[in-house]
This record gives C-alpha cells, sequence and structure tokens, in this order.
C-alpha cells in the first residue's frame, strides 16, 4: 500500500463566502470560523505524517481553497485538470507552480478544451481510477485522462452520476479493500467487489472522509460515519468542515495528496 508524504493545500480567500453552492446545506459560511477550521485540517494531516505546503489565499477565485479540482496527483505523474465550473477553470493555472515543485515538466500532463475534468470527480484505488460523469466532467476529459493514464500503465473507468455534484461527494475509498458508500453508490455494480460501508442518509455528507497513511480524517458532528470508520480499525482524526459544506465541499476537496 502506497504512502503519503506530500499534501498541498490552499488558504480559503475572503470571496470564499460566494462561492458555488447548491443551496443543499444553507446558510453563508464564516470565514473567520472557516480559516480556524482550516487551521485545524493541516494540523489534522501533519499528524499523519506528511508535509504540508500551503498556497496563499487567492482572492480572485472564492472556491480556490478546493485545491482538489484543479490538479489530479497520481504516483507517476501529475495532470492538470480543466475545470467544468466556468468561474473556477482559472484555478488550474494557479496549481502549476506548487506541482511544479513536486513533478518535472515531462510528468505534468494536461486536460484540453473541449475536454472538462475536476479532480473531485476522480477517486484513485490502486492504479485504477474511477471518473464521475458529471455536469463539472464531460466525455472528452474521460477520454483524455484514460489517455494520459494508459501512458503511465494505469487504468480508468467511468461511473454515470446521477444525484451528486461530484464523485467522491459519494463514495471514497480508504484503502485496504473498504470504500465508503451512500446515496446512489450503494447499488453501483461498480464498487459490489469492495467491502462497501453504507453510510445513513442522514450523515451523506460525512461519506467523504480521506485516508492519510492509516490514519482517516472524518468530519465532526457524524457519529454513525466515526463508529463505522473506526470498527474498521483505522485511527481517525475528527475535523469540523461546516463552513465548507455550506458550498458543497468536504475533507477531500481541501486537499491534494500525494
Amino acid at each position: 500500500m502506497k504512502k503519503f508524504n506530500h499534501v498541498i493545500v490552499r488558504r480559503p480567500c475572503k470571496a470564499m463566502v460566494e462561492g458555488i453552492t447548491s443551496g443543499l446545506y444553507p446558510g453563508k459560511p464564516d470565514f473567520e470560523l472557516a480559516l480556524k477550521e482550516h487551521d485545524d485540517y493541516i494540523e489534522a494531516l501533519k499528524q499523519c505524517d506528511v508535509d504540508v505546503t500551503v498556497l496563499e489565499a487567492d482572492e480572485r477565485y472564492p472556491d480556490s481553497c478546493f485545491v482538489e479540482d484543479p490538479a489530479l496527483i497520481t504516483r507517476k505523474c501529475a495532470i492538470i485538470t480543466n475545470p467544468g465550473a466556468e468561474s473556477r477553470n482559472g484555478e488550474k493555472d494557479e496549481i502549476i507552480g506548487a506541482v511544479k515543485k513536486f513533478f518535472s515538466d515531462d510528468q505534468i500532463e494536461y486536460i484540453k478544451a473541449p475536454g472538462t475534468l475536476e479532480g473531485g470527480d476522480v477517486m484513485m484505488v490502486g492504479d485504477h481510477f474511477y471518473v464521475g460523469r458529471s455536469a463539472r466532467t464531460n466525455e472528452e476529459g474521460i477520454r483524455q485522462l484514460t489517455e494520459i493514464l494508459a501512458k503511465y500503465d494505469m487504468t480508468c473507468s467511468e461511473v454515470k452520476l446521477e444525484e451528486v455534484l461530484h464523485l467522491k461527494t459519494g463514495v471514497n475509498y480508504l484503502e485496504d479493500n473498504n470504500m465508503l458508500v451512500s446515496g446512489e453508490f450503494v447499488t453501483k455494480p461498480e464498487f459490489q467487489k469492495y467491502n462497501c460501508v453504507q453510510i445513513p442518509e442522514d450523515e451523506a455528507y460525512a461519506a467523504n472522509c480521506i485516508w492519510v497513511n492509516d490514519t482517516v480524517i472524518v468530519p465532526e458532528g457524524y457519529p454513525a460515519v466515526l463508529k463505522a470508520v473506526q470498527d474498521l480499525g483505522y485511527k481517525t482524526i475528527l475535523v469540523d468542515t461546516s463552513e465548507y459544506r455550506k458550498l458543497d465541499g468536504g475533507l477531500s476537496c481541501l486537499s491534494l495528496r500525494f
């Protein structure tokens, strides 16, 4: 099983309170509280034995703290995506500098228009990548991704999304064959070969947990999910993501882990 050594995060900007939201979790984010939660998030990551690169806030892009979307990092290459949300598309240019600290130019690939892809739609399971076909990730983006991964002897398969914003909104892989599933993902045939732990509907938000070197970071306030993850034998750390939830963001959205 691979180990993560590095994590990239970006500080939330004041404009985050105007970020994109479906309204599923009502309320406007409280910027000061969001900053504190981000501090706690970074602290939790550091406890998982990774070094954390903290990028400065970018006021031009309200959603730019969700650093997972403009890039996808694999163990062999980095892929700069082409976000499908117009207000976020420029974020891809701002992440390149950080990625170049870890990958040479010949290890950095690019999704090009008309292809769109957001990292929140991509779930890594070893050297296989599940990609959600969503409002933000299109068929051409998935075709390009499949081609890029094949170059590095990695594979890819498409998962059609019916209800959620991003693939990882509702399904997350915790290594060791364990997967957290909620909503539409409970019955998806592609995931039946894993040990699927079903998340109760009223805690669906917390399907978005992240595995970092045998510790699982779990959003605060979801006791059934916390117990389920602990029952799988993982050490857990709780982090409150209340202000990011209002923007449909979760734990995985806030970092690039590799």
